[in-house]
């Protein structure tokens, strides 16, 4: 046996194993690496100059942009190990080396010596081996590559089109290589998640990037920002928050990315076609163009999606091969009568536990004949859940009959499994002081519907939705946003729950109802206080009266009594 050398260095430091995957993003502080996930077993754990081990990492494609930021200021892990193919922190950790002469050895080892290494209490990773507690692990580097590049992919490495694409090609080359691809491919179009100030080394690359030259080549729209860009001044945000945030979405702006500011761009007129290759990041985006759309794209972590919208070229890997994007294991759903839109969120998440690195395929939902918002929702907690990019629904999504690999397993999701979804998003109190929706990004039929169910009546609990541009316009249209600022509601654009700080996030705030379970999950880490999670009756009704229901749904309390029964 031996470890596979996939980025190289040196390092030591007392073992951090865990049997689960870990978003670096929404799961570890960026400024002291602690872990920040409440729900995961390694809660409050420091990774700082520990050899760090999981299977493979999941959630946020902004992972790659905390590894990059932990390197920057000296509290990264000595190494990585993973068992699994990795990219989220391995391009993270890429970066580093490439643009700032950081490096973190990332290996990857079988799923034996995982086991064998995560007994070890301290290890050490040489130039050709890892040791420590008896073990003697050689290190070898990958296999040799088959990557062909074309004559113009070789020109712009040697940098025919200047430095900045020269660069890009040379980490797209890269990454190709670690993920065994055997040439590039063309992409249509992409869209960026590293503009949101989560931290200072997202606004170091993006005006790296633009300094040098970078333009992109393909139509790239832009993710949620960290402020309301045209207002922000006006609503009390710190100042020099406000200006880092702004220069960071004008350094993408700059480098001709569109200006939409949404982790929703499938709720923009122009989406992928059936068949695309697009280069698409931001996890819940990734997964809906491929399981609802079906248009291809891995889920590339920041840095990687600029890269491929300056070359519009990708490694053709993964999910842009049609055999890659069959299942490999089967999900049974039980579903109880009665079940309201908070069951596609709990069935997301519930997905993603179950199917933490492969892409499944969810058997028994099509007859509740799931909306754009249902499946928006399922294909969100699902990615907070699962590394996997995309999933399949039996009667639903377009490739849902591709036929699943020989060695695909199958596994069941009860009522009591939704349940115990239930319970882990509920932590919180029942006295609510702040109603979010719009994780992501509210659509205009969410929108209406919860104007609707507030019928004009004035919110007690502070509630605010986030939205797009587009969709906010649409509202201020149809006479939905009148309605809802009426009932107090305020409506907030360009900003999304995952990066909305205080002042703009109420500071006195101490519990939050949501309809995400994507929020619901990161929520406690981000932000400190305590969820609760239901349907957008439940939030609408939270709203009114400032209390969250007191248990279960009744179409989960009423099966769970049958099943009991």
């Amino acid at each position: 046996m031996t470890a596979t050398r996939i980025l190289p260095g040196t390092g030591e430091g007392p073992v951090l194993a865990m049997d689960q995957g870990l978003s670096f993003w929404g799961g570890v502080d960026p400024e002291n690496a602690r872990v920040i996930d409440t729900h995961h077993p390694a809660f409050f754990e420091d990774l700082s100059g520990r050899v760090v081990m999981m299977p493979t990492s999941r959630g946020s494609c902004s992972g790659s942009g905390v590894i990059l930021e932990l390197m920057l200021n000296g509290n990264a892990p000595a190494v990585l190990i993973f068992s699994e193919a990795e990219n989220v922190a391995t391009l993270g950790a890429l970066i580093g080396a490439e643009m700032f002469g950081k490096t973190m050895p990332v290996l990857r080892v079988t799923s034996e010596d995982f086991g064998r290494l995560a007994q070890a209490p301290f290890l050490r990773i040489s130039t050709d081996r890892i040791s420590g507690n008896g073990i003697a692990l050689p290190i070898d580097d990958l296999p040799s590559d088959n990557l062909h590049l074309t004559a113009e992919d070789e020109a712009v490495l040697r940098g025919s089109r200047g430095e900045a694409p020269a660069l890009a090609m040379k980490i797209i080359r890269t990454v190709a290589r670690l993920q065994g691809a055997a040439r590039l491919t063309d992409v249509t179009r992409g869209h960026i998640d590293g503009c949101i100030l989560a931290n200072q080394a997202n606004l170091i690359f993006a005006e790296r990037m633009a300094r040098i030259g970078a333009k992109v080549r393909v139509p790239t729209t832009i993710n949620a920002i960290s402020v309301d860009r045209q207002n922000w001044q006006g609503q009390g945000v710190p100042l020099v928050f406000g200006q880092q945030a702004s220069r960071l979405a004008d350094a993408y702006t700059r480098m001709g990315c569109q200006p939409t500011f949404t982790c929703a761009p499938y709720q923009l007129d122009d989406r992928p076609n059936l068949a695309e290759d697009i280069a698409w990041a931001e996890s819940n985006a990734v997964i809906y163009a491929n399981s609802v759309l079906g248009a291809r794209t891995p889920k590339h972590p920041d840095y990687l999606d600029l890269c491929i919208a300056v070359t519009g070229r990708a490694p053709l890997s993964g999910v842009y091969l049609e055999e890659e994007r069959r299942p490999t294991r089967i999900l049974d759903f039980e579903v109880p009568p009665g079940a309201d839109d908070s069951f596609w969120p709990l069935a997301g998440y519930q997905a993603g536990l179950k199917s933490p690195d492969r892409i499944p395929l969810l058997r028994g939902l099509a007859a509740l004949h799931p909306t754009a918002d249902d499946l928006k929702a399922l294909c969100a907690a699902f990615g907070t859940t699962s590394a996997a990019p995309m999933l399949h629904v039996a009667g639903v999504t377009p490739e849902a009959n591709l036929p699943p690999k020989p060695l695909a397993d199958r596994a069941n999701i009860s009522v009591r499994d939704l349940s115990g979804a239930w319970q882990e998003l509920n932590s919180g109190p029942e006295d609510i002081d702040l109603v979010a929706i719009g994780s992501p990004h509210a659509s205009a039929n969410e929108c209406r519907e919860l104007a609707r169910l507030l019928n004009g009546r004035p919110v007690r609990a502070s509630t605010i939705v986030t939205a797009g541009r587009s969709i906010i316009r649409t509202l201020n249209v149809d006479g939905t946003l009148k309605r809802l600022e009426q009932s107090g509601v305020q409506v907030v654009p360009d900003l999304c729950w995952c990066s909305i700080t205080e002042p703009v996030f109420p500071a006195d705030a101490r519990t939050i109802m949501t309809n995400s379970g994507k929020y619901a999950h990161y929520g406690p880490g981000l932000s400190g206080r305590a969820m609760r999670f239901g349907s957008l009756a439940d939030c609408a009704n939270a709203a009114l009266s400032g209390i969250a229901p007191k248990s279960l749904p009744d179409w989960l309390s009423l099966s769970e009594g049958s099943i009991h029964a």
